[in-house]
């Protein structure tokens, strides 16, 4: 009977550790979504972009991409942020999507303008830049090589 004891004991222990380990490794991963009002912007491509991933004013965080979907008349890609409610957006912002560097995560970029009037909750970013496909240009680069050399 001791050894069940000692093994049920055991086990707890190591249950409590993953549960403490899980608890740490999820705050300090920053995993969580941004409260705020919710605005999207539609892209011709989001390769890489996935729920979750952040929204960037200028390298900060100020959001987090909370759905994306097809827009099936244009066949964008819709893509629905939350921002941080004390950031106030101008109505000529752009939204880019850009890489964490060369192998890195996407996210979403977004670059205020000047306008006076500001993004309603609900709102869109007209001016959008989609994700850039590596190996399209890598294939572009290859192919004008190869082209140069006839």
């Amino acid at each position: 009977m001791s050894n069940r004891l000692i093994e049920t004991i055991a086990g707890a222990a190591v249950i409590a550790v993953a549960v403490g380990f899980a608890a740490y490794s999820y705050s300090r991963a920053g995993i969580s979504t941004v409260e705020g009002y919710e605005i999207m912007a539609s892209f011709n491509r989001i390769d890489g972009l996935v729920v979750g991933n952040d929204v960037r004013v200028s390298g900060v965080t100020v959001g987090t991409v909370t759905a994306q979907e097809l827009d099936p008349d244009t066949y964008m890609a819709v893509v629905k942020m939350s921002v941080r409610s004390d950031l106030a957006l101008p109505m000529d912002s752009s939204a880019k999507i850009a890489s964490d560097g060369l192998l890195g995560g996407k996210f979403v970029s977004l670059e205020p303008g000047g306008d006076i009037d500001m993004i309603e909750a609900g709102g869109e970013i007209e001016f959008t830049q989609g994700s850039v496909n590596l190996e399209d240009l890598i294939g572009q680069v290859i192919y004008s090589s190869t082209n140069s050399d006839n």
